[in-house]
């Protein structure tokens, strides 16, 4: 089954085709009451990181690496369970990624459409930024597992 997964700002009102809303943003949006979100899910981890946010700062020539970085990020444990879950909900009935950002072609959130809509796994852009590179494995499976850095510092 299809997933059915759109993208809309948190600014705009609900809509009855919304089904599940849920924000994607690490930072609650600025002038919004909770109850003015009529949110259902709020999912932090999904987020990008705090640095790699502030690196990025919405500037649309760095929104391909910043989509190569973000994608890495996505492949931890905590953010791939999340789209898992979002996906098999997705299956389910509508959802609604909902996000602050003002241009949202180039946020976070669009990258988390192109991702939950695919199946298969998250994909990175080629290094050169030309693309999608071919899919290697599925999210987390045979990755390596990275040693805490105090643990390497003994």
């Amino acid at each position: 089954m299809k997933t059915q997964v759109r993208l809309r700002r948190v600014y705009e009102g609900p809509s009855p085709e919304d089904g599940v809303r849920v924000l994607v943003d690490r930072v609650w949006p600025r002038g919004l009451t909770k109850a003015a979100v009529h949110l259902d899910e709020w999912v932090k981890d999904i987020a990008p990181s705090t640095q790699l946010r502030r690196w990025y700062g919405h500037q649309p020539e760095r929104y391909t690496e910043f989509r190569r970085r973000y994608l890495i990020e996505l492949r931890d444990a905590q953010p791939a369970a999340t789209i898992d879950r979002l996906r098999k909900l997705a299956r389910t009935g509508p959802v609604t990624l909902l996000t602050a950002t003002k241009d949202v072609e180039h946020s976070q959130a669009a990258v988390l459409i192109e991702v939950l809509r695919d199946d298969r796994t998250v994909q990175e852009p080629a290094p050169d930024g030309a693309g999608a590179a071919p899919l290697a494995r599925l999210v987390n499976a045979g990755r390596p597992q990275h040693r805490d850095s105090r643990e390497a510092r003994a």
